[in-house]
């Protein structure tokens, strides 16, 4: 049996999603994955990063980890995107990336390839869902298989209860929310093992 390629791909102002990413690269591994853990480019000025410490720190702890590049997308059998919400959608930085893939997408290289996406806000009510709905709608347009969690393990109501993917609150990713990536990074790997077999 091929062994799938996944790509982990996030986006992280002060750090959430770097650990979700980080959670869903250990659970793809151990699932039988080869992961790429990958970085969405920072595009704010950079005086505006260097201006909030939180923001300049996450920004020093990710800067090891290469970004994302096109080759990287043609490679994987599937992607695990992580990302914050801002203001109900996906940040600019990772559409900004988003928005470059339409030579990928006209040859369909974007397409028959397994996906599911994590988020993040403050509160419950701020953009979660929204946000990965929002995604999950571009990923159709690529003519990719959505791999949402649906409620296929008792760790996602541990964590919340979110179908449509993992999504984190303010602080440090807990126990029951590593739970959750995990179970949603093998079902990824799960699903992607039937569709290249």
């Amino acid at each position: 049996m091929a062994t799938p390629k996944v790509a982990v791909i996030f986006y992280s102002t002060y750090g959430t999603n770097h650990a979700v990413a980080e959670a869903a690269a250990e659970a793809a591994r151990a699932a039988g994955a080869e992961v790429r853990l990958l970085r969405i480019a920072e595009t704010a000025p950079a005086e505006v990063v260097a201006g909030q410490d939180a923001w300049a720190a996450q920004a020093e702890r990710a800067s090891a980890i290469p970004e994302v590049t096109h080759a990287d997308m043609e490679w994987a059998d599937a992607y695990f995107f992580a990302a914050p919400t801002r203001f109900g959608g996906a940040p600019s930085q990772l559409r900004a990336f988003i928005d470059t893939l339409g030579g990928l997408w006209f040859q369909g290289k974007l397409a028959n390839k397994a996906v599911t996406a994590t988020t993040s806000a403050q509160n419950p009510h701020g953009g979660r869902e929204t946000t990965l709905i929002g995604l999950y709608t571009t990923f159709m347009h690529w003519g990719a298989i959505i791999v949402a969690p649906g409620y296929t393990d008792a760790s996602l109501f541990e964590a919340g209860g979110n179908p449509y993917g993992f999504s984190a609150g303010p602080g440090a990713l807990d126990d029951k929310g590593r739970a959750a990536v995990a179970h949603q990074a093998k079902r990824l790997v799960e699903v992607t093992k039937k569709l290249i077999a």
